[in-house]
């Protein structure tokens, strides 16, 4: 079995590999960090498993899900993140991830999100379950509206960064940014970036 762990902090994957090592002692294990590196060896080489952090430095994981479906449709890739799965869950398997997991659950969980997905399906925890069978045609929450890329950006302009600091992070220049913040107050009908550090701190969202 080839398992390829993507993230940017190097103490996440060691622990990680542990933990995948005690499991699967015949595995071959390689890490990366970001996702260009991620992306390069998805289409240089073959993989049972993509396990990745959300959050990586230029392009998220959620940036890359499409390319990766493209070039290896069957690939399962394991979405890890410190953020709730309300918050992203949902956004990541309708990305293409085959699985969602926090990482503040129990290495067992790991092993079990693992285990499933290896083996041709999803990895999804019960109240994700009911969000995604939940058809009782409520109003979704403004920010539901927005597309990854500005879900992403409003969440770090609620967090107080700046348009110039959000385009560094991004590798995007400020103008591309404002056009997004632009974009997402029209969207969820707001005005100032005080309406989306209120919204934020109201649905939990930082």
């Amino acid at each position: 079995m080839r398992i390829l762990i993507a993230d940017d902090h190097s103490i996440v994957r060691r622990g990680i590999k542990d933990i995948l090592r005690d499991e699967f002692p015949f595995a071959e294990i390689v890490e990366v960090g970001d996702a260009a590196a991620l992306m390069l060896k998805i289409i240089k080489e073959s993989w049972d498993i993509v396990i990745s952090d959300l959050s990586m430095p230029g392009r998220t994981a959620l940036d890359v899900l499409p390319e990766i479906r493209q070039q290896a449709p069957n690939l399962p890739v394991l979405i890890l993140s410190i953020y709730p799965e309300e918050q992203y869950a949902i956004r990541v398997l309708k990305a293409g991830a085959a699985g969602y997991l926090n990482k503040d659950l129990a290495p067992e969980e790991l092993i079990n999100a693992v285990r499933r997905v290896i083996s041709g399906r999803k990895y999804i925890t019960p109240s994700v379950a009911e969000k995604l069978a939940d058809f009782s045609g409520q109003p979704k929450p403004a920010h539901e509206q927005l597309s990854d890329r500005e879900f992403e950006v409003m969440k770090l302009l609620a967090a107080g960064k700046s348009v110039s600091e959000i385009g560094s992070l991004f590798h995007l220049s400020a103008t591309t940014i404002s056009t997004y913040r632009a974009r997402i107050l029209k969207k969820m009908n707001m005005k100032t970036n005080a309406d989306l550090i209120q919204y934020a701190i109201t649905h939990q969202l930082i």
